[in-house]
C-alpha cells in the first residue's frame, strides 16, 4: 500500500462536528465555534528519544495524541481537532493498526477529531498538532503567579517516570507501567481552573523543570517535599529515589498550577508549596530543612 492507502484505511473516519472536509485532500476545513478563540500546540515523539523502541504501537499513538491533549489542557481548553504527521520505517500493517487504535482510543474518550495530516518514509518520528477552543480572556496561561498562593498538582508525580524505569526492568504490566503507557491528560481539570487558577502549566519533562517555566525569571517557590501526595505503588519505593522520580521525573503530563487562598482546591489535587517574593525554587524537607539540589528534569540538548 502507498501512503494514501494508508491514510484511507487507518486514519479516515466520518467527519463530525466543525469538520467542513476531512483527511483526503490538500488541507483540512472546519469551522470553529463562533467568538472562541483558537488554541493550537504541536509535539513530536521520536523513537528511542521520546519512547522505548519495544513500546507496544497502541500505547506510542495514546502517548503521541496525549502529549498535545495535556498542553490544552493546561490552557484551559476544550480539545477539538488534530493533524497527524507519521515517519515510518516501512509500511508495516499490523503496527499501523494497533498505532491508530491507541490514537483513536485517547481522541474518542477526548472527543478529538483527526481532521489530516501526512505518512512519509524514514525513521520513526510522530509529530501531532492539537487544536482546541476557549472563551477570550478565559485561557489558562503560565505567567501570572503571585507572591503567597498556593502552588498546587493535580495528582502524584513520579509515577510516569517510574513506570518507565519498571519497563527497562523488563516489567510490562503494573499501576507504574500503565501510567507510562497510557498518561491521562487533565482536560476537565484544566476547564475547571478557567477563572480561578492564576497560572498553569502541564508537566512533561518534571515537576521542577516545569515549575521553573511557570515562574520564569519571578517570582519564586517554596515546595514542601512532605506534602507531595505518594501513592501507593510509588511508597515501595526507597525514599531517595523515589524523591528524585518525583522532582526529577517526566512524562507525568499532570497540571501543576497556582491558586489564590480564596479559591478552593479542586479535588483530587494537592497543595505542595507556596509562591515566594525570592527567586528561584527550594525545597524543604518535613523538619523544614532545605534540601539539597535535585535534578531538575528533561532538557534537549544538554
Amino acid at each position: 500500500m502507498d501512503e494514501f492507502d494508508l491514510i484511507r484505511r487507518f486514519f479516515t473516519r466520518a467527519p463530525g462536528a466543525g469538520v467542513v472536509q476531512g483527511p483526503g485532500d490538500d488541507a483540512a476545513l472546519i469551522e470553529p465555534t463562533p467568538g472562541r478563540q483558537l488554541v493550537a500546540t504541536t509535539d513530536t515523539l521520536v523513537e528511542s528519544r521520546h519512547f522505548p523502541a519495544d513500546l507496544d504501537p497502541a500505547a506510542i499513538g495514546w502517548r503521541a495524541l496525549a502529549a498535545n491533549l495535556s498542553d490544552l489542557a493546561a490552557m484551559g481548553a476544550e480539545a477539538r481537532w488534530c493533524l497527524l504527521a507519521l515517519t515510518l520505517p516501512s509500511a508495516d500493517e499490523a503496527w499501523l493498526q494497533a498505532f491508530s487504535a491507541g490514537f483513536f482510543e485517547l481522541a474518542d474518550v477526548a472527543g478529538v477529531q483527526l481532521v489530516g495530516g501526512d505518512i512519509n518514509q524514514g525513521p520513526l518520528s510522530i509529530t501531532v498538532q492539537a487544536l482546541g477552543e476557549v472563551e477570550p480572556g478565559q485561557a489558562l496561561t503560565r505567567t501570572g503567579a503571585r507572591v503567597g498562593e498556593r502552588l498546587c498538582i493535580g495528582g502524584v508525580p513520579g509515577e510516569a517516570a517510574a513506570g518507565l524505569e519498571c519497563w527497562w526492568r523488563g516489567e510490562r504490566s503494573g499501576p507504574l507501567v500503565e501510567r507510562f503507557r497510557r498518561p491521562r491528560p487533565q482536560l476537565e481539570l484544566g476547564r475547571a481552573l478557567r477563572g480561578k487558577a492564576s497560572a498553569c502549566i502541564d508537566i512533561s519533562d518534571g515537576l521542577l523543570a516545569d515549575l521553573a517555566h511557570l515562574l520564569g525569571q519571578d517570582p519564586g517557590a517554596r515546595v514542601e517535599a512532605a506534602q507531595l501526595p505518594v501513592s501507593q505503588a510509588l511508597h515501595a519505593w526507597p525514599p531517595d529515589e523515589r524523591r528524585a522520580l518525583q522532582f526529577g521525573g517526566g512524562d507525568d503530563y499532570l497540571l501543576l498550577f497556582t491558586l489564590p487562598h480564596e479559591e478552593p482546591l479542586p479535588p483530587e489535587c494537592h497543595e505542595i508549596g507556596v509562591i515566594t517574593a525570592e527567586p528561584g525554587t527550594q525545597l524543604f524537607d518535613e523538619h523544614g530543612e532545605l534540601l539539597p539540589p535535585v535534578d531538575p528534569g528533561w532538557k534537549h540538548f544538554h
